[in-house]
């Protein structure tokens, strides 16, 4: 019972079987539905129908597979594929190809890549896999391979060759030009020898046998082409629907004009040989296009231009001839003809290059030869016009065979490797397939025949092969049937009298005819049944059953055909021709009529079968692959499939029996010496000699029967054992296949699996989806009616406050518009106003009594309103002749068309160029607020609101004139806010001293708009008419000239325009830009009596207070600094020693330093200033001070140097008594006290006084714990015991607070304790004085003391967590400190001065290591540690590195060496536990490898007794003169072959001087001794640490020394010590602090150097240098010097210089070093892009603007000329330099001089890097940047220029038209097939291996060049690196 949807087999009425599809219909009915739709009703009893096998439902890839192994079967297996597009099956090893008539995307450049190196079955079938397979056995079995392409005519025999091709050119992978010379031999093949007919549009009507010749590596090197039997008869006759070869269609639509003229040739309808057919059109083919391709692949197969003409000029000839016509007459009563007179055969002639006449005659008349002479016969026009199509025929045959001759001899090469040389080849058979046409001639049973003999060979290698050798091995086989053609091979070769026989010896013949040739094969094959004779004697047509059916031939022409002769008089006319072509085609038969004319000819069908006969052979040595192409349809329609035609295909082509044969037979064999090398496992011998494994085994002695026997016993068990052996390898290759299958169907069941899971879940989800919708939506609903409940209810209670809001905006509005309309009419009537009045309203917010220093009352002397008639001048700025011209400068600098006189619109861009966003919309917000200032625009007016208070009237009138607002400071630049002081108690302590400044601050930077603010009010000046606003122009400019200085591009500009301003302001604005130049710009904003001064154009006066209670008025302007308060306060007052003296301002009971620095006093003031503003009070309000103190003491600080000075400081000291700021006992008070009394009052004594001293110097809260009375009794008392001068009573005053508290004298630095010795806080702060350092808490509580003479150095450290700028390293006794700080620069520099000073006046030195002279007096003996006092008498100088000084031990006094002792820091004598700290010891005696030498230095010599043994130790680890006779280190000692390598101590010792040398000789040579074997053997690099190290310790020869230090810098450089010994070397680098070298080389080489250090290296240590810089040179000639170091690599050389030029990263860049002879690489490397891409834009590669043009010139001049502006009279010479080549003539040298200019104006400010990184950034967004250009010629595309540029870049291949260049087009490289290359030609395919667009480029240049090019730029597509740089010097 048949289910729906089952399939089965039908009876179709052919004979074979269909598939068809059971249907139900609606009536329950079942129906069969076959293949091609037609119903068919299902009987019950119909016996036909059989279920059809699931194979045969949807078809397999290899129909060995098939259930159905029937033709039903095969057939609807290929009809299924076809259906569904797939055109290849296999049948075992064969493939089948069916014509899809139409493009398939299956032959691209990928296909190719899979299909390589792939098995035969691993992927779908396909042409390739068949290819793959030939070149792989090839390969791998060096035995030469044929694939034999068989089928009909239009089966695609000829496309299938073509991809084989093609296929075997892309995997031999060389894209050599070899490999597309043979790939070009196809299209000219196919245009001379193929053509359209009914069946097939690109029909071969030759057949060719391409053997591709393979070198051992599997290489392409050469190929050879075989043709076969041209269908000549085509040139003169065709079919209809079919046309001529194409050669002659493609020419006459390809050629010019100019050429078809010279060839007097027009349409094709106009020739008689090309529209016989009545086709003249093939669609589907562009012959325009084709003619293209073909002269593409003459040039590549080097036809010149001279051969392409000659050729066309016989084919033209050939089509003129067609032309001519032959009139009948009648000449001697016998039939004649003469040619018709035309301009064809005049031209035809002219073409020939012969006579017309000779011409006529030959065609017209025939001679022959009699017995006595040669006799001429007229011919009849019947006879001339075959003579003449004779003559066509024979010329384009030879044409023919010459052009393949012509491709042979450059395609196949012989070989030059000898005799010896094996190379394998493919063969590729493309033959023409069986025809049978309505009517068969001569051609077609040749073509058959051939078909024939491949049919046969394929049966021989597929049949009879196979059957043969199962017999031969005795294998069980049943013979199965199967279609032989022998007997048609037979009748048409095989038999003594055949078919070609019979032809042959009939056309050797005189009189033989077609009828007789006829009459002779009926009667001789008659009895035959593949023979079919013709019906009757009038029948001339003749029948054979040939393998594919019977075929009828017409026998008229056979003989004439097969002749293939032309007349001796047509031969004898070639032979008068001058046509050097001509002439060589017909060499042979020119040659042949010279030497015999009556030699017999072969005929043609004898050359076929030779030439069939020879590829027979080849084929047979060949290991055959087989390609069947199949055509679905007659009709050439794509998606049609014939079952009639293909049925006969399948039977013909023995695809049955194959199959049958196939699958029954055993597919694996192997030779007996395989098989034994593959099964020798199971032979119980080990000899594997095939001979012997044979003999012994197989032959036997007749004689011996027992022998025998016993052999064959033997032979018996072999047997069962290869048969157990075959059971378990096929029961493994079983299981194997069992487990594959198995994993197939586990797969399919988890993915049916997954699928179901999949639903289900998607089912659940979906549902549960929609009830929480549902949900939502109720929810929703809810929330939606509460809201809008809600909404009711606020609206309701809202509606009045809502009516009332819309109430007062309206009113706003009202007021808004008045108060616009006022300011219009503001600013369209200015009242005239003086310039007096202007200035007064300008600051009327300022009060006219202001409190200066915070004294309220009238103001002091320069703040009185200055009441004088002031005029302002116009003046008009045309100072453009003046070198700093502001013209000049805008034309240079302003951006767009902004220009340099006053305007009144707002900007849309600033003046100068900001590359920051907020700079920019910063500078517009800054011209807006400016244009209000100056009253360019209107300001709005208060109207309707009085102030309440004065206060709100002032901020009413300044609100919007606030300096901050008017700059634009606070608001548009972000200038930082200003910081919290800290405030602190009322009283004096230490803690009022801290300096401002040191609060974490915010410093934006002003640089970016300095300019720009001084640009836009200069440009409102010049040319302002309005007074009113030239005046605010002006003091808007005093303004920020107190503020901030122009930078150097401005500055000269900037004062050129101060010169020119009017009088008033001119000198003013001078002198204050030159102020704020020398003391640099502000930190605060200004201050209100800033703003004063700039309306009286006078400095401010300021009341600095003394200590002594006056007051000194100095002036001071905006610029003005601490250090010219205190410079100028100690001139007036006149003071000497001012070191220590500082300016403070107090605030608010509150006091803190300015220094005597740089810092501006008018920030001090500001700061007040802005903290009142913070409270809410006027700033003119606050009620700051300033004072002179003494902050700072000397160590040797002296009172009576200066007596001014000590007054100051008594007096302040005084002051602090009184004000508790001093802390003491009450004796001290007392002291003071009376020494006050003393200096005041004398020596006399009364109660009154000594009453009035207790009240001045003693505390409210001492003399409250004490009666006055008693205070004035114990002053009183100490009173009278001073006897003393007053001013030695003031400095012991003086020095009485400075010893006794030095904490109040100090500075104050908060600091962060990064590293050091524990501490109890890690923030603290640190004072210094005179006396030390301290480290307190902010109770005050100390932390830490440390004197002077415990603080070892000091340095701005390099700590890693730290900012190196805020770092300090504090190196002390007690360990070292890190500490970072906000100013530790000048901590680090005030300590270190103080150690300076100290260590230059002291007379104390520690003694640093054992110096014993007591042979000479002269010198000091001493022991490290003692302390000597050193003599300053002068007797020696220490500027050449000797004192004088006393042994305190002993007393002694002599000469010091300052190289052996270290000067303490102090003036008093140190104490013993400074001398004998521990760290003392440390830090005085450098660490030697004493203690390493104990432990790793060999055993001393023997000196007898235990102290001198010790002695001999001592000598091991210290320097001695004498070299040492084995190595230091005992592991080398006992090692003879590198102990006598370490004869290190004798060169060490030249080289450090302690051992003369005879000879002068070079420090390299030295330095190669000492280093060499060094470097080349590991364990002698510690022994070099060790002995120069050694020769460094206790040396007391300073010079010797330093060369030390030379060897040991360069032995870190090299490699480094072992990690046993390196904490030794660390520690011995670490003691020596001092030595320049020893902190250069803290880190040793992290890897070992090959090599002794380099000649440079040791000639700049030599010039105690530590620095080493290397030129490196770049492609634009330009070199830079770089530095490096002993340990440095390339790669941290060229990620040096990628930093240094700005590159984004370093990779892909190489150092190349440049020597006579090579250029070694390195791994990283360097390129300037700049460089490389510059050529390419002034070449004009690319497509650019006139604007871009401009600016890009405009940089590179600057990178010519950087900042040099007098060369711009050159840029009319340098255009090559600066503008691409064709560009120049589009303006004239002056228009571009004017472009470059302006453009490089526009750029100013940028340097040379920055100008080149712009260049690149203009260019790189350009689709031609970073291409490889290549201009070249080309013919292939018409449409194309014959001149282009090809660009190659990563994303593939531009054709450019030089011209526009424009793109013509871009190709990706994955649609690039295929490329190659020769000498001076590039071809480069486009699209697939069928039907791509090819593309022939001819270059100057190589063709290699291009196709590196190509390679490279795919290859990084692709994935790959390539660094792509040249090589240079390093």
């Amino acid at each position: 019972m048949l289910r729906k949807g089952e399939w089965v087999w039908v009876d179709s009425g052919t004979g074979v079987p269909i598939g068809a599809r059971v249907k139900v219909t609606d009536t329950g009915h079942q129906l069969l539905v076959d293949d091609e739709g037609k119903e068919h009703k299902l009987s019950q009893k119909e016996d036909s129908i059989r279920v059809m096998h699931p194979t045969s439902v949807e078809g397999v890839d290899d129909m060995i597979r098939l259930g159905d192994l029937n033709e039903a079967g095969l057939l609807r297996n290929l009809l299924v594929r076809h259906r569904q597009g797939i055109i290849y099956t296999y049948t075992g090893s064969v493939l089948v190809a069916v014509n899809p008539y139409q493009e398939l995307p299956l032959y691209t450049a990928d296909q190719v890549r899979r299909y390589h190196g792939r098995r035969l079955g691993e992927l779908p079938p396909h042409v390739f896999a068949i290819a793959d397979t030939c070149y792989f056995n090839m390969s791998r079995h060096n035995r030469d391979q044929c694939c034999i392409i068989s089928g009909e005519s239009g089966a695609g025999k000829t496309e299938s060759t073509k991809l084989v091709l093609q296929f075997l050119a892309a995997v031999s992978g060389q894209h050599s030009w070899i490999e597309q010379q043979i790939l070009e031999a196809n299209p000219i093949l196919e245009a001379f020898g193929n053509a359209k007919t009914i069946r097939n549009d690109n029909s071969s009507r030759f057949g060719k046998y391409v053997e591709i010749f393979f070198n051992k590596d599997g290489v392409i090197e050469g190929a050879r082409l075989e043709q076969y039997l041209l269908e000549k008869s085509r040139v003169c006759h065709q079919a209809m629907e079919e046309r001529n070869y194409h050669i002659f269609y493609c020419m006459l639509t390809g050629m010019t004009t100019e050429q078809k003229k010279n060839l007097c040739l027009g349409d094709a309808s106009e020739f008689n040989y090309l529209k016989r057919g009545d086709c003249i059109v093939c669609d589907g083919r562009d012959d325009a296009k084709d003619y293209t391709r073909i002269r593409t692949a003459l040039k590549i197969l080097t036809f010149t231009e001279t051969h392409c003409w000659e050729i066309l000029k016989l084919l033209a000839a050939l089509l003129h001839l067609g032309n001519v016509s032959f009139e009948a007459s009648i000449l001697d009563n016998m039939e004649s003809s003469d040619v018709s007179s035309s301009d064809h055969f005049t031209i035809a002639a002219k073409l020939l290059e012969v006579q017309p006449a000779s011409l006529g005659v030959s065609l017209t008349y025939r001679s022959f030869m009699t017995n006595r002479e040669r006799v001429s016969k007229p011919l009849s026009s019947e006879q001339a016009a075959d003579c003449r199509d004779a003559f066509v025929k024979a010329i384009y045959g030879k044409l023919f065979i010459w052009i393949v001759g012509r491709i042979n001899s450059v395609i196949h090469k012989t070989p030059t490797n000898g005799p010896k040389y094996v190379r394998n080849s493919i063969g590729l058979l493309d033959i023409f397939g069986f025809e049978n046409f309505a009517s068969n001639s001569f051609e077609q049973l040749c073509i058959n025949f051939a078909n024939e003999q491949l049919q046969q060979f394929f049966v021989r290698h597929v049949f009879k092969l196979e059957q043969e050798e199962y017999t031969k091995e005795d294998i069980v086989w049943k013979n199965i049937t199967f279609n032989d053609n022998t007997q048609t091979l037979d009748l048409l070769v095989g038999k003594p009298l055949n078919v070609l026989a019979l032809i042959d010896e009939e056309s050797h013949f005189p009189k033989g005819t077609d009828v007789t040739m006829l009459n002779k094969m009926n009667q001789v094959h008659a009895k035959c049944n593949i023979y079919i004779p013709s019906k009757n004697t009038h029948d001339m047509e003749f029948g054979i059953r040939h393998f594919a059916g019977v075929v009828y031939y017409d026998s008229r022409g056979f003989l004439e055909k097969n002749r293939d002769t032309l007349s001796s008089d047509i031969i004898k006319l070639i032979d008068t021709t001058t046509n050097k072509l001509l002439r060589q085609i017909f060499e042979t038969q020119l040659s042949g009529a010279q030497t015999d004319g009556r030699k017999q000819v072969s005929t043609l069908s004898g050359q076929f079968r030779q030439s069939l006969d020879s590829l027979m052979k080849a084929l047979s040595i060949c290991q055959p692959h087989f390609i069947r192409c199949f055509k679905p349809n007659d009709n050439k329609k794509s998606m049609c499939f014939d079952r009639d035609l293909c049925i006969r295909q399948l039977r013909y082509s023995g695809m049955i029996d194959t199959i049958r044969i196939r699958k029954l037979g055993y597919p694996i064999r192997h030779t007996f010496k395989q098989f034994l090398q593959r099964y020798r496992v199971l032979l119980k011998t080990t000899v594997c000699d095939p001979k012997t494994v044979r003999h012994y085994y197989l032959e036997y002695d007749d004689d011996d029967d027992d022998d025998k026997d016993d052999r064959d016993n033997d032979i018996s068990l072999i047997i069962q054992r290869l048969q157990r052996g075959f059971q378990r390898l096929q029961s493994t290759i079983r299981g194997r296949l069992s487990r594959l299958h198995y994993l197939k169907e586990l797969a399919a069941a988890v993915t049916l699996q997954s699928q179901v899971r999949g639903y289900l879940a998607r089912k659940s989800y979906k549902s549960k989806r929609e009830a929480v919708t549902v949900l939502q939506a109720h929810t929703r609903g809810m929330l939606a009616r509460k809201t809008t409940n809600k909404m009711r209810t606020d609206a309701f209670l809202s509606a009045r406050e809502r009516e009332a809001r819309e109430q007062t905006a309206a009113e706003l509005q009202r007021r808004l518009e008045e108060v616009l309309s006022q300011s219009q009419q503001a600013a369209a009537e200015p009242e005239p106003v003086s310039e007096q009045e202007m200035v007064e309203t300008m600051f009327e917010f300022l009060p006219h009594k202001v409190s200066v220093g915070g004294r309220e009352g009238p103001a002091p002397e320069g703040f009185e309103v200055i009441r004088e008639e002031m005029e302002l001048p116009v003046v008009e700025y045309d100072d453009e002749d003046e070198e700093f011209s502001f013209i000049k400068f805008s034309a240079l600098h302003f951006q767009g068309s902004a220009t340099h006189s006053h305007i009144t619109q707002r900007l849309r861009q600033p003046l100068l160029h900001h590359e920051d966003e907020g700079d920019t919309l910063a500078c517009l917000t800054v011209w807006w607020i400016i244009l209000r200032f100056m009253g360019d625009i209107a300001e709005p007016k208060q109207i309707n609101q009085e102030p309440s208070t004065t206060i709100q009237k002032n901020l009413g009138q300044r609100q919007n004139r606030r300096l901050s607002n008017l700059v634009g400071l606070d608001q548009v630049l972000n200038i930082r806010p200003s910081w919290d002081l800290t405030l602190h108690s009322t009283k004096f302590n230490r803690t009022l001293f801290i300096p401002y400044g040191q609060q974490e601050k915010y410093h934006y930077s002003l640089i970016p708009l300095m300019d720009e603010i001084y640009c836009q009010i200069i440009k409102q000046l010049v040319n302002n008419k309005n007074q009113k606003s030239s005046l605010r122009g002006w003091v808007l400019l005093s303004i920020c000239l107190g503020i901030f200085p122009p930078t150097e591009l401005l500055i000269q500009y900037l004062e050129s325009f101060l010169r020119r301003g009017p009088s008033s302001y001119c000198p003013y604005c001078a002198e204050r830009l030159r102020r704020i130049v020398a003391n640099g710009e502000r930190g605060e904003l200004p201050c209100w009596i800033e703003l004063q001064a700039v309306k009286t154009k006078k400095p401010t006066q300021v009341s600095v207070a003394l200590m002594d209670g006056l007051s000194v008025s100095l002036p001071v302007d905006s610029a003005c600094t601490s250090a010219e308060v205190c410079q100028a306060l100690a001139k007036k007052v006149n003071i000497k020693d001012t070191y220590g003296f500082s300016l403070y301002i107090g605030f608010y009971e509150k006091v803190w330093s300015l220094g005597s620095g740089g810092k501006h006093v008018m920030d001090a003031i500001s700061q007040c200033e802005q903290e009142v503003r913070r409270k809410g009070e006027e700033e003119q309000h606050a009620s700051w001070r300033l004072y002179f103190r003494k902050e700072l003491f000397t160590p040797w600080h002296d009172s009576s140097i200066d007596a001014v000075s000590t007054d100051l400081i008594y007096r302040q000291v005084i002051r602090g008594l009184k004000s508790g700021e001093y802390h003491s006992e009450k004796d001290d008070f007392v002291q003071l006290a009376a020494m006050y009394y003393y200096v005041t009052f004398g020596s006399t004594n009364s109660v009154e006084s000594a009453k009035k001293v207790v009240g001045e110097c003693i505390t409210t809260e001492l003399i409250e714990t004490k009666s006055q009375g008693k205070w004035i009794q114990l002053v009183t008392a100490a009173h009278t015991q001073v006897l003393r001068s007053t001013d030695s009573v003031k400095g012991d005053v003086v020095d009485y607070a400075r010893q006794k508290w030095p904490i109040f004298f100090s500075k104050f630095y908060e600091v962060t304790q990064m590293s050091g010795p524990p501490l109890s806080k890690s923030n603290f702060i640190v004072a210094i004085n005179w006396n030390g350092i301290s480290f307190q808490d902010e109770k005050e509580k100390k932390l830490l003391e440390l004197p002077y003479p415990e603080v070892t150095g000091v340095n701005k450290s390099r700590y890693e967590q730290a900012i190196p700028s805020q770092s300090v390293s504090l190196a002390t006794l007690r360990g070292q400190f890190i500490l970072q700080s906000v100013e530790a620069g000048e901590m680090a520099d005030l300590i270190q001065w103080y150690l300076e000073g100290l260590r230059e006046r002291s007379v104390y030195a520690v003694a640093l290591q054992d110096i014993n002279r007591q042979d000479d007096p002269t010198f000091l003996s001493y022991k490290r540690g003692d302390m000597l006092v050193i003599l300053k008498d002068g007797e020696y100088s220490p500027d050449r590195g000797w004192i004088k000084g006393t042994n305190e031990r002993t007393g002694n006094t002599g000469a010091v060496s300052t190289d052996t002792v270290l000067v303490l820091p102090t003036l008093d004598k140190p104490s013993d536990t400074t001398l004998n700290a521990p760290a003392r010891e440390e830090a005085v005696s450098p660490v030697s490898l004493k203690e390493f030498a104990y432990d790793y230095f060999r055993q001393p010599g023997k000196e007898g007794g235990r102290g001198a043994q010790a002695r001999g130790r001592e000598k091991l680890w210290a320097a001695s003169k004498e070299p040492i006779k084995q190595p230091l280190l005992k592991s080398l000692v006992g090692n003879t072959d590198l102990s006598h390598l370490a004869s290190f101590p004798s060169p060490i010792l030249k080289y450090m001087g302690d051992y003369p040398i005879k000879q002068v000789r070079q420090p390299i040579e030295l330095t190669d001794q000492i280093f060499g074997a060094a470097t080349q053997h590991v364990p002698l690099q510690d022994e070099v640490y060790c002995q120069i190290m050694r020769q460094m310790t206790s040396n007391n020869s300073r010079y010797v020394v330093d060369y030390g230090w030379q060897l040991l810098w360069l032995c870190t450089g090299l490699f480094p010590p072992s990690q046993i010994l390196l904490k030794y070397t660390q520690r011995f680098l670490e003691s020596r602090p001092r030595e320049p070298l020893a902190g250069s080389k803290a880190h040793c080489s992290e890897f070992g150097r090959k090599l002794p250090p380099h000649q440079v290296e040791v000639d700049a240590i030599q010039q105690d240098s530590n620095q080493i810089f290397h030129k490196v040179h770049f492609p634009n000639d330009r070199a830079e010097l770089f530095e490096v170091t002993s340990t440095s690599r390339i790669r941290d050389l060229v990620r040096n210089i990628a930093y240094k030029l700005i590159l984004a990263s370093a990779d892909g860049y190489s150092l190349f070093m440049k020597t006579p002879n090579k250029n070694p690489g390195t791994h990283n490397s360097y390129t300037n892009l700049s460089s490389q891409e510059l050529p390419k834009y002034l070449r004009g590669y690319h497509k650019c603007t006139k604007e871009e043009m401009t600016s890009l010139a405009g940089l590179l001049f600057r990178v010519k000329v950087d900042t040099d502006r007098s060369q711009f009279v050159m840029i009319p010479r340098m255009l090559k330099e600066l503008v691409p080549a064709d560009e120049m003539k589009t303006m004239s040298p002056e228009d571009w001089k004017k472009h470059i200019i302006a453009s490089y104006n526009k750029q100013a400010g940028i340097t040379l890097d920055e100008a080149k990184v712009a260049f690149l950034k203009g260019i790189c967004h350009w689709p031609t940047f970073g291409c490889a250009f290549f201009e070249v010629k080309q013919t292939s595309e018409p449409s194309y220029p014959s001149i282009i540029q090809i660009a190659i870049s990563k994303q593939g291949v531009n054709f450019i038209n030089p011209k526009t260049k424009e793109f013509l087009v871009m190709h990706p490289f994955n649609r690039i097939t295929n490329w190659s290359s020769g000498s001076t030609y590039f071809h480069i395919t486009i699209g697939n291996l069928v039907k791509g667009n090819t593309l022939l480029c001819e270059t100057s240049l190589k063709g290699q060049n291009l196709g590196r090019n190509l390679e490279r730029n795919q290859a990084m597509k692709g994935g790959q690196s390539s660094s792509g740089c040249a090589g240079w010097r390093l």
